[in-house]
């Protein structure tokens, strides 16, 4: 019998018999080889001994370790890793700081083991903090110098300040501008924050040359391991999406969450309580208000998840906030069970200013964990916690010229915002959605700013105005946040 002819058949006679034979293609054995299932088995183990009921995946199928540590897993002919959900009360497995909770899988071998040894966790980790570091996004060797010696250092410096608890970070994606020659320079930049980070893939990290999005990620996995997977830290657990779906010509995509990847968060959720809170890192938001404040009648594209409502109804369940980057500009919206950090970015607009298109400073978002709560702030590239707004005088926003202007960058609807007038209270001040004055004179026009002339100011929600009275000589704006923390900035309006 011919081989093509043998192989149809006992296709034909799997079928009727109800059982399934392994796919088999024609072609070269190394061809066939990559439709093969895989038997991966391995243990997990802390001091040598196993623990039980991790989550182990493929990124298609999920399963847990037995009572001692043992795991098994056929893994998809696609499957590039296999990867552990890493469990509360230990250590997060890194290298210089790059979270290493996966191993690579070899095409057509059949039998394959990997192991993970853990560390306990020093500390208790139900309390802890993270930080979300949005595009760093570095294009050269200037962008990285910056990264390596202004923003680095300072998250350093501040990441000190909280080591009395377990901390970690979130590189929310675009750590590279398409120069992935400058994997290395992200790499010190984490190694130089002092603490482990997890990555997420962005649009500038994905290999536009693939032919489709599943081999888009392939640089990103070889630096990084998968571009979606999952962690616990405390009682909060925390998942990592890829919603940048390329679309296979040039540099262009839509957000996007596949099927398979939709069925995996599906199966990863099965093991999270309900009620519980999950931590949802991505690179392209889910939402924005952006299509309100431009009047448009259709999202972009590839500014939003455009499927997000499909995410959303496996969340329902959960207590949920969402972290993510690639607008720069930094805003935060709530519906129903979901909070937003859509956040400000680390390289603010694409290196070349001290601020993102909407005012936002250069910086990143802090997120403070205990138990089952989550509070934040963010942290501005130069400045002290506590510097949460800015001023700016009449006469810096001619629409409205007469008016004081505040930009509270990290305001949600539970902040307060009132003015004083030369110490006298004159009430709250009325939030509008215009353009930020210092982005504005950094950024408008054809010929600012002067490194990347495209780039140009943003709409943003979080801008706030006041009238002053004649003769008035200071201003002082009070914002409280929904913690109960209280920021003031003053401005003299008279010498």
């Amino acid at each position: 019998m011919k081989r093509r002819s043998f192989i149809r058949n006992i296709g034909l006679l799997s079928a009727g018999l109800g059982f399934s034979a392994p796919a088999v293609f024609a072609g070269e054995r190394e061809e066939q080889e990559d439709y093969i299932f895989r038997k991966i088995s391995g243990r997990i183990s802390a001091d040598g001994k196993g623990i039980a009921n991790v989550t182990v995946s493929d990124g298609f199928s999920v399963t847990r370790t037995d009572t001692k540590g043992n795991y098994v897993l056929e893994a998809h002919y696609d499957a590039r890793f296999v990867f552990l959900s890493l469990p509360a009360g230990y250590e997060i497995p890194h290298d210089q700081g790059i979270a290493k909770f996966y191993a690579p899988l070899q095409k057509g071998v059949k039998q394959q083991k990997a192991d993970f040894a853990l560390t306990l966790s020093a500390q208790d980790d139900t309390r802890h903090t993270f930080v979300v570091w949005a595009d760093t996004q570095i294009k050269d060797e200037v962008d990285a110098e910056k990264l390596l010696t202004i923003s680095a250092p300072d998250a350093s410096a501040h990441i000190h300040t909280l080591k009395d608890r377990p901390v970690f970070g979130i590189g929310c994606g675009d750590l590279v501008w398409d120069n992935f020659n400058l994997f290395k320079d992200y790499r010190k930049a984490v190694h130089m924050a002092g603490v482990p980070f997890w990555q997420v893939i962005g649009n500038h990290d994905m290999d536009c040359e693939a032919r489709t999005d599943d081999g888009s990620q392939r640089s990103f996995g070889e630096q990084f391991g998968p571009s979606y997977y999952s962690f616990n830290k405390g009682r909060i657990h925390y998942v990592v999406l890829d919603d940048v779906f390329f679309i296979g010509a040039g540099q262009r995509y839509i957000g996007y969450l596949t099927e398979t990847q939709l069925k995996w968060l599906e199966k990863d959720l099965n093991y999270v309580p309900e009620g519980s809170t999950v931590v949802v890192a991505l690179h392209i938001p889910s939402n924005t208000g952006d299509k309100r404040r431009y009047k448009k009648k259709e999202d972009e594209t590839g500014g939003v998840v455009i499927n997000r409502k499909a995410l959303y109804d496996l969340l329902k369940p959960y207590k949920v906030k969402i972290v993510s980057g690639h607008t720069h500009w930094n805003e935060v919206w709530e519906e129903d069970n979901l909070t937003e950090h859509n956040l400000g970015t680390v390289c603010g607009a694409w290196w070349s200013g001290p601020v993102c298109g909407d005012g936002t400073p250069n910086g990143f978002g802090v997120f403070d964990v205990d138990g089952d709560d989550i509070s934040w702030y963010y942290k501005s590239t130069g400045y002290e916690k506590q510097h949460q707004l800015r001023l700016y005088k009449p006469g810096s926003d001619m629409e409205r010229a007469s008016a004081v202007i505040a930009n509270i960058w990290n305001h949600d609807k539970q902040w307060t915002v009132t003015w004083f007038e030369d110490g006298k209270p004159r009430g709250t001040m009325a939030q509008y959605t215009g353009y930020d004055p210092a982005a504005v004179a950094l950024y408008k026009g054809d010929a600012l700013p002067a490194s990347r002339k495209w780039v140009e100011p943003i709409l943003t929600d979080h801008l706030f105005s006041a009238v002053p009275a004649a003769g008035v000589k200071e201003i002082m704006v009070r914002a409280k946040d929904r913690f109960g923390n209280v920021y003031e900035e003053k401005i003299k309006l008279t010498i």
